[in-house]
């Protein structure tokens, strides 16, 4: 008699990492792979980690921490929203966590149950869906483009808010806003926040902001969602500006009614986070001339790759006002963005991912460019895909 495998797992693959190991596979068959697929710092963690790292391992056993991380990780992270923002958090605001992978899933089995709505921006993060989907929560795609910035801006919700509950006589209970964003790049304006911020306050809607991307912009910084309203959860990650993605530790700013119940579940499921990360994290803050300069080069790319593209026939592109990707319709090149990529990755030797990935509804005309490598490669890749366009 065969043995029950839970319906939870039924999700969709993460498809960068599908097109990360084909061109994994192809770099190690000795072809020269540039990678411009997955969503990772050319730079591993700042010099100054690793070198208060070699002190603290020899101090400290590196045994179990408190559920929500180490108190002077957590004062620091506090001290950091002040720092950054102007404005106020207090350290037992503060939830550390296993990435910010780890952040979203703590924060969706607190607020949500199964069976309730969340809304989120489609083209949007592939792990927000499908970490939903395997909660039994129902997801809520907002189709967004370039007339609002690929944002979910109040006008956008309000539209799609009427539309559902029109059709099934209900809202939401969540709605999930990432600014920067992943795939596009694209950043809500203060006063677009403040508005959705107010809007899920007033509507009883959880607001979640995913933060992550914060420290790599280009125009202008970006703006937290703890300006307007305590009641959001607020998610960050060391993965990205701090430039320490395989140290898998994140951070929560949370509200005080999902505090017991978040500290349960990740005594649970976790116990705590890293702990060598967490020491590490609070090194980080310490760098930050480091880790300008990476940001500095990441505008280079991407001034670079807005320039380059459009030769090589990839004319519409977002504005990537923030993170390091540029997301590019790619309709009149292509209706199947997933073969595309294969065949310009098999052909040119340039990763790049499918929109498929970040919207199952539209993303066969769109694919998406990270550009958090080097500078020359970057390089390299445009003139390739000049080349192959020609």
């Amino acid at each position: 008699m065969a043995l029950k495998v839970s319906s939870r797992g039924a999700i969709p693959p993460f498809i960068v990492m599908d097109v990360m190991r084909e061109a994994n596979r192809l770099e190690a068959s000795g072809e020269r792979i540039l990678h411009m697929e997955v969503g990772q710092p050319g730079t591993g963690a700042p010099k100054g980690v690793m070198a208060a790292l070699q002190e603290i391992m020899a101090k400290d056993r590196m045994g179990y921490t408190d559920a929500f991380g180490v108190p002077a990780l957590r004062q620091r992270i506090a001290s950091h929203y002040h720092d950054t923002y102007g404005i106020h958090v207090g350290a037992d605001d503060i939830v550390v966590t296993t990435g910010s992978s780890g952040a979203f899933v703590l924060s969706f089995l607190a607020a949500f149950d199964v069976g309730d709505r969340v809304a989120l921006a489609s083209p949007g993060y592939p792990a927000y869906r499908n970490i939903l989907t395997a909660l039994g929560i129902e997801v809520i795609d907002i189709p967004t483009g370039a007339d609002s910035n690929f944002q979910p801006t109040l006008p956008v919700l309000r539209r799609a808010l009427a539309s559902l509950e029109a059709e099934t006589g209900r809202g939401i209970d969540g709605l999930i806003v990432a600014s920067p964003s992943n795939p596009t790049g694209t950043m809500l304006t203060p006063s677009e926040l403040e508005a959705l911020v107010s809007f899920c306050a007033e509507a009883g809607i959880r607001f979640v902001s995913d933060e992550i991307y914060h420290g790599i912009t280009y125009e202008r910084p970006a703006e937290t969602a703890l300006r307007f309203g305590r009641d959001v959860v607020v998610i960050n990650s060391f993965s990205k500006y701090f430039s320490m993605t395989g140290w898998r530790l994140g951070w929560m700013v949370l509200p005080d009614d999902l505090m017991r119940a978040v500290e349960c579940l990740g005594q649970n499921l976790f116990i705590s986070p890293p702990t060598v990360s967490q020491h590490a994290g609070i090194a980080a803050f310490e760098c930050r001339d480091e880790l300008e300069a990476n940001v500095a080069r990441y505008a280079a790319n991407r001034k670079l790759l807005l320039e380059r593209l459009p030769l090589a026939g990839f004319s519409k592109l977002a504005l990537a006002d923030g993170a390091f990707y540029i997301y590019a319709d790619v309709g009149e090149l292509t209706n199947d963005s997933p073969e595309f990529c294969r065949r310009m990755l098999h052909e040119t030797g340039v990763a790049a991912t499918p929109g498929t990935d970040f919207d199952p509804g539209r993303g066969h005309r769109f694919m998406r460019f990270s550009f958090a490598g080097e500078e020359a490669d970057m390089a390299e890749a445009a003139e390739r895909l000049i080349a192959w366009r020609r």
